[in-house]
């Protein structure tokens, strides 16, 4: 075999390979893999904005995971807002926000065409609790008692075993998830009479306000318990994450954060971020209950 034809030959079997090496390179990604629940598993700096609206309830926990997933993710913006589980699911469902935050399920809000083109992602559960002013001497109430206290029908702390001293209501607005979950759970649909009317679903306000006017009652999520007012035992029942995991506790709910269709990008690394292991331990920490935890489901 002459030298030309043998360089020839070897010159096609190099390109040969080169082009079959070069099929079997790994793809560059920009993003986590589809199913990841770890953000720091990219080969690419994710990038992008984020806007969550609307539980309350939920808010500290979203809140939470923005700030350690920003750490994380340089490159993208995550911004939580309040203002109430309606609100949260209207700007999702009309595209004004990418994260519709909700104590509810979309359908118990919204019609039924609207709620179907959302899709739910379940992040934790919630507790929910009658709380009251620091110097009420009641910490133990019947589900037949907090019903009257809430339709009216009791008026004063001393017809279930505290000071004679008037009861306040301290209502919150009508886009309140947690008024709604309160309402269905603890108060058997019963409608509460008119308060002390609260403008905006911010339940730091709620817990400001009951801590500062005596003989108040309203209700919060567990979540903003500080020791600034005291949580109301129901039927015997502590409302703890203990007590609400084996269902000894009836007033709690899901924490869905709902997007219009399937979510992408940083979104869903977000979303992943929440459902993962390394965000766990945070969960528990900031007074939620992992969806994992619970015995009891609805």
């Amino acid at each position: 075999m002459n030298t030309r034809r043998t360089l020839s030959i070897v010159s096609v079997l190099a390109v040969a390979v080169a082009v079959v090496l070069a099929g079997c390179a790994a793809p560059t990604a920009t993003t986590a893999p589809t199913g990841s629940n770890d953000p720091s598993a990219t080969s690419g700096p994710l990038t992008g904005t984020v806007l969550a609206v609307g539980s309350s309830a939920l808010q500290p926990l979203a809140q939470k995971a923005a700030e350690l997933f920003m750490v994380a993710h340089s490159g993208v913006t995550v911004t939580v807002q309040g203002g109430g589980s309606g609100t949260g699911l209207t700007q999702v469902s009309t595209g004004n926000a990418d994260i519709g935050n909700s104590d509810l399920y979309a359908e118990d809000k919204l019609d039924a065409a609207t709620a179907a083109t959302l899709v739910d992602h379940k992040v934790c559960v919630v507790g929910f609790a009658a709380v009251v002013h620091k110097d009420v001497a009641v910490t133990d109430l019947t589900q037949a008692q907090l019903i009257d206290i809430f339709t009216g029908r009791i008026t004063n702390w001393k017809d279930v075993g505290g000071a004679d001293e008037a009861i306040v209501l301290i209502n919150r607005p009508a886009s309140s998830g947690t008024r709604a979950t309160f309402k269905k759970h603890a108060l058997a649909g019963a409608d509460e009479a008119t308060g002390v009317a609260l403008t905006e679903d911010s339940s730091g306000t709620v817990r400001s306000t009951v801590a500062g006017t005596p003989g108040a009652i309203s209700y919060l999520a567990l979540s903003y318990l500080d020791g600034s007012v005291n949580a109301l035992s129901l039927d015997g029942n502590a409302a703890n994450p203990e007590n609400i995991a084996s269902g000894k506790y009836p007033v709690w709910s899901y924490e869905h954060m709902y997007t219009k269709g399937e979510p992408a990008g940083a979104v869903k690394a977000f979303l992943d971020y929440l459902a993962g292991d390394v965000f766990k331990s945070s969960i528990s920490d900031l007074g939620y209950i992992p969806v994992s935890d619970m015995k009891v489901s609805r």
